[in-house]
């Protein structure tokens, strides 16, 4: 596959495993994209589109409001040339999927890893020898993909392998051997990613608009 070439059918097993981990509804075929209604605080909707387009410029000059996002698997550049002046891009990130995985690695001494499943959603916390969560990540599987999702560790326990031992833990959770796992990266993220087998499909792009200030 041509780094940036990303088949629909890709794209939308990503958003639907998305969705699912998040508890929003399902993505639905849109302007030849796809769209999420999260309809959260800070996100009423969401459009994805595989590829540039014309649609996309014209989905730009029909949005109005803020709180809707368009992202695109290109780079930020093929996006920005898509859109009117108006509209603001975010910082870059990577669609990727999943390689070669190495051995888990040991967990630091002192954390403990949990591990829970809940229909098609695994969520894994390490929690330090306190107790505080230290590191947690999510996967959801669906028929089309094992999307892994909010892999995050704090700040204070950073540098440990954190971050790897979270990822195998949810690799292992995965029911379907032959079901390609997928998620969207960071630029930080894309580091450990690629160091556990991971491999750039393309760039990701997003853009909204700006948030309206208040009066006065």
């Amino acid at each position: 596959m041509d780094l940036g070439t990303v088949p629909p059918a890709l794209v939308h097993a990503w958003l639907a495993g998305r969705s699912i981990s998040r508890g929003v509804p399902p993505p639905v075929p849109d302007r030849g994209g796809f769209r999420v209604d999260s309809r959260s605080d800070t996100e009423y909707c969401r459009w994805v589109f595989a590829a540039p387009s014309a649609s996309v410029t014209e989905l730009a000059r029909d949005i109005q409001a803020p709180g809707r996002l368009i992202k695109l698997c290109d780079t930020q550049e093929a996006l920005r040339a898509l859109l009117p002046l108006r509209w603001e891009l975010h910082p870059p990130a990577f669609f990727m999927r999943g390689g070669d995985w190495p051995a888990a690695p040991p967990l630091a001494n002192g954390y403990r890893c949990r591990t829970a499943t809940h229909g098609a959603v695994t969520c894994v916390t390490i929690v330090d020898p306190a107790g505080a969560t230290a590191a947690s990540g999510f996967a959801a599987e669906t028929g089309g993909a094992f999307v892994y999702d909010r892999i995050v560790t704090a700040a204070d326990h950073r540098r440990k392998g954190l971050g790897s031992v979270v990822m195998a833990a949810l690799h292992a959770a995965r029911r379907g051997r032959d079901t390609p796992e997928l998620l969207v990266a960071t630029d930080a993220g894309r580091a450990l990613y690629s160091r556990l087998g991971w491999h750039v499909l393309s760039p990701y792009a997003t853009a909204s608009l700006p948030m309206l200030s208040p009066a006065g």
